[in-house]
């Protein structure tokens, strides 16, 4: 099938699904919205200092982002349902083969985010607060660090599928396994730069905490291939 016919097949799958997603995340975000304190001392738990707002509407708009971010997490497998249904259908990926895709798809996102959130996150807060001294006290406005925090930890949690998406193209033929054999010297790099960008800071420490498990993850998705003995 060619790309532009795959993209419009793509395209009309997904409408199908957008007023579903969107009704879901609305109504999902009203209610965890009433949940949103709890979710702030989460989000908070790492940071020692207290948080501060600079505009009336600050907390509100605060406990909407941190409302609409639990939506997305919770909702993530319906999520990742619509999108690999409208992903695989150009390429005949059905029955128990899209459903391992959903499966895995949606453990390694939950399994990113917590790593996130239980490992990367504090180094990277305590690093960066590490540059306060007594003259330069932090300030830290509740929005904006609620911003970096559900920001970060989604970030993490979609770049850890990247190990499903090497097996999918592998499968569906768009590339083949000896390609990510191939290039692995070029995929460290892309990997390097991705943590470099991503990671809340320069030091080599974060940088290792994102970009060695996502190297892990790349080299899983080339042994997954093998033992599925995809080509």
């Amino acid at each position: 099938m060619a790309v532009h016919q795959t993209l419009i097949v793509f395209l009309q799958e997904m409408r199908k699904s957008v007023k579903i997603l969107v009704s879901s995340v609305v109504i999902c975000t009203a209610v965890i919205f009433f949940l949103s304190p709890e979710l702030l001392q989460l989000v908070q738990a790492h940071l020692s200092d207290e948080l501060y707002f600079f505009s009336v509407a600050g907390p509100f708009l605060a406990h909407i982002k941190l409302a609409l971010f639990g939506s997305l997490f919770v909702l993530m497998p319906l999520i990742m349902t619509f999108i690999w249904r409208a992903i695989a259908k150009p390429f005949g990926v059905s029955g128990l083969a899209l459903y391992c895709f959903i499966v895995a798809t949606c453990l390694l996102f939950y399994v990113g985010t917590m790593f996130c959130y239980l490992i990367t996150l504090p180094f990277g807060i305590k690093f960066l607060l590490g540059y306060g001294s007594a003259e330069l006290r932090p300030v830290i406005s509740v929005g904006r660090f609620v911003n970096f925090v559900t920001i970060f930890v989604l970030a993490f949690g979609l770049i850890f599928e990247l190990p499903i998406f090497m097996i999918f193209l592998a499968k569906v033929q768009v590339v083949s396994r000896k390609f990510f054999e191939k290039n692995r010297r070029y995929a460290l790099l892309a990997i390097a730069v991705a943590a470099a960008v991503l990671t809340p800071t320069p030091d080599v420490v974060n940088m290792l905490l994102m970009g060695g498990p996502l190297y892990l993850l790349y080299e899983g998705g080339i042994i997954t291939m093998i033992i599925l003995r995809i080509r």
